[in-house]
């Protein structure tokens, strides 16, 4: 029988696009911020009809374009970067309507929310502070929502009555802001105001785009900041993208095998890795790796930005933060989670590189019986500075760090390719001599 996954995504390819997509699967109560900070990155979203259907647990979004909602539809396609909200997946089809027309936002008669239109502004020209200090001069703001419409930028507005109300209606209907409290590339914005057909809005989190001024205890939701807007600026002036324990790597030009283990390798060089998922979108491979917190997965990150896996310019990585902070893998040739006992790699000795055999037999001090019966073989602690037998270590081409620099987890297998192609911990060149700590530069 067919994955439900499989049905799901041969259903999305086999519909016809539209401008509407219709969501399944989502939180109880969700808002129309929750959404739109979803469907952002991909274009416009136009209008939206929101907790429909028996459960109230489905949505319909409108874009301006059909070719952003095709986007977004293809990026939610693959299953290790599904759309979530509130932590729950949320399943992305197209709609068989091309527009949402029952969403009445208007009002027949006067009421105590009012429904502004903030003409000639993109979101984020007026925050939501200014639109609060304009409309408080009517009387007491219990709460304000904005989102994008069709008709622009707008915004909700809700008095205690229906009096204060038609007041500020009255007052600042055609109406600009004043120029002070605008940007500098913003001339004006006219405030078109109408009665909502809302009566008490739902605003679940205090954040840059909703507010609700009588609950002083509301929660301010990180993930509806919208980081755009309140950009993190570094100590060299540069805008700071969010940081994550977990990097999404894009791997370019690959001429040789990138498996798990070859992940492993390479990104356990700056500290313990707990899980990775290999898997291709739009083309490209792509993988996620975990680090335990945002300070390992920092060094990595800006140490192996840019740089290849194999000598020659072959598998070169991109790294950027991921948004997520805890995988879930399976634990396949693709994926792998070290957190398990069972699959975790065999520790390395304290100070020593995977494949050095520089050890000393004092690190493994031998035991042994103090009677042996006939016929048995006195037992023997392994002993890595000894070759057993006729196997000797392999020659590999990674460095051996010095007891300061991090070693490299000694089960990952390295892949066979030419001697002149020998697989490198990027950004290293060559061996460094004895002593000699890796050039990281």
């Amino acid at each position: 029988m067919p994955s439900t996954s499989g049905q799901s995504s041969q259903f999305r390819y086999t519909q016809t696009p539209s401008k509407v997509l219709h969501l399944r699967n989502m939180p109880w109560e969700c808002t129309e911020e929750e959404v739109l900070l979803l469907c952002r990155p991909f274009g416009k979203v136009v209008n939206t009809m929101l907790n429909v259907g028996a459960n109230r647990n489905q949505g319909f979004v409108e874009f301006a374009e059909v070719n952003q909602a095709i986007q977004m539809v293809t990026y939610f396609t693959s299953p290790s970067e599904p759309a979530q909200i509130r932590g729950k997946t949320v399943y992305i089809q197209y709609s068989n309507r091309q527009e949402i027309t029952n969403n009445k936002t208007t009002a027949d008669g006067a009421g105590n929310v009012l429904l502004v239109t903030i003409e000639g502004v993109q979101a984020g020209d007026v925050s939501i502070d200014v639109i609060h200090l304009v409309f408080s001069a009517f009387g007491f703001v219990h709460k304000i929502a904005t989102f994008e419409k069709t008709a622009g930028f707008q915004a909700l507005i809700q008095y205690t009555d229906v009096a204060t109300a038609t007041e500020a209606k009255n007052a600042l209907d055609g109406r600009s802001i004043p120029r002070y409290l605008l940007p500098e590339h913003v001339e004006t914005c006219y405030l078109r105001i109408t009665y909502s057909a809302h009566k008490d809005l739902s605003i679940k989190f205090q954040s840059n785009r909703s507010r609700d001024y009588t609950n002083p205890y509301l929660p301010v939701n990180p993930t509806t900041i919208d980081v755009s807007l309140q950009p993190t600026v570094g100590s060299d002036g540069k805008i700071k993208e969010p940081e994550s324990n977990v990097l999404l790597a894009s791997i370019g030009n690959v001429q040789y095998a990138v498996t798990v283990d070859v992940l492993h390798t390479v990104f356990s060089a700056f500290g313990t890795v707990q899980k990775i998922a290999i898997f291709d979108k739009l083309g490209e491979l792509q993988a996620l790796i975990q680090y335990p917190d945002v300070a390992t997965a920092t060094i990595a990150k800006e140490s192996l930005e840019g740089h290849c896996i194999y000598d020659g310019g072959y598998c070169k990585l991109h790294l950027t933060y991921s948004r997520h902070t805890d995988l879930t893998v399976k634990n396949d040739e693709r994926s792998r989670d070290y957190t398990i006992p069972s699959v975790m790699p065999r520790p390395a000795v304290p100070g020593v590189s995977w494949q050095s055999t520089q050890a000393t037999a004092a690190a493994f001090p031998a035991t042994v019986p103090s009677s042996i019966q006939p016929g048995e073989v006195p037992p023997t602690a392994w002993n890595p500075a000894v070759p057993v037998g006729s196997y000797v270590p392999a020659q590999s081409s990674y460095p051996n760090p010095s007891p300061t620099s991090h070693t490299f987890a000694p089960s990952a297998v390295v892949p066979t390719v030419p001697a002149t192609q020998q697989m490198l911990p990027p950004p290293y060149g060559a061996s460094p001599g004895s002593g000699q700590i890796p050039n990281y530069s």
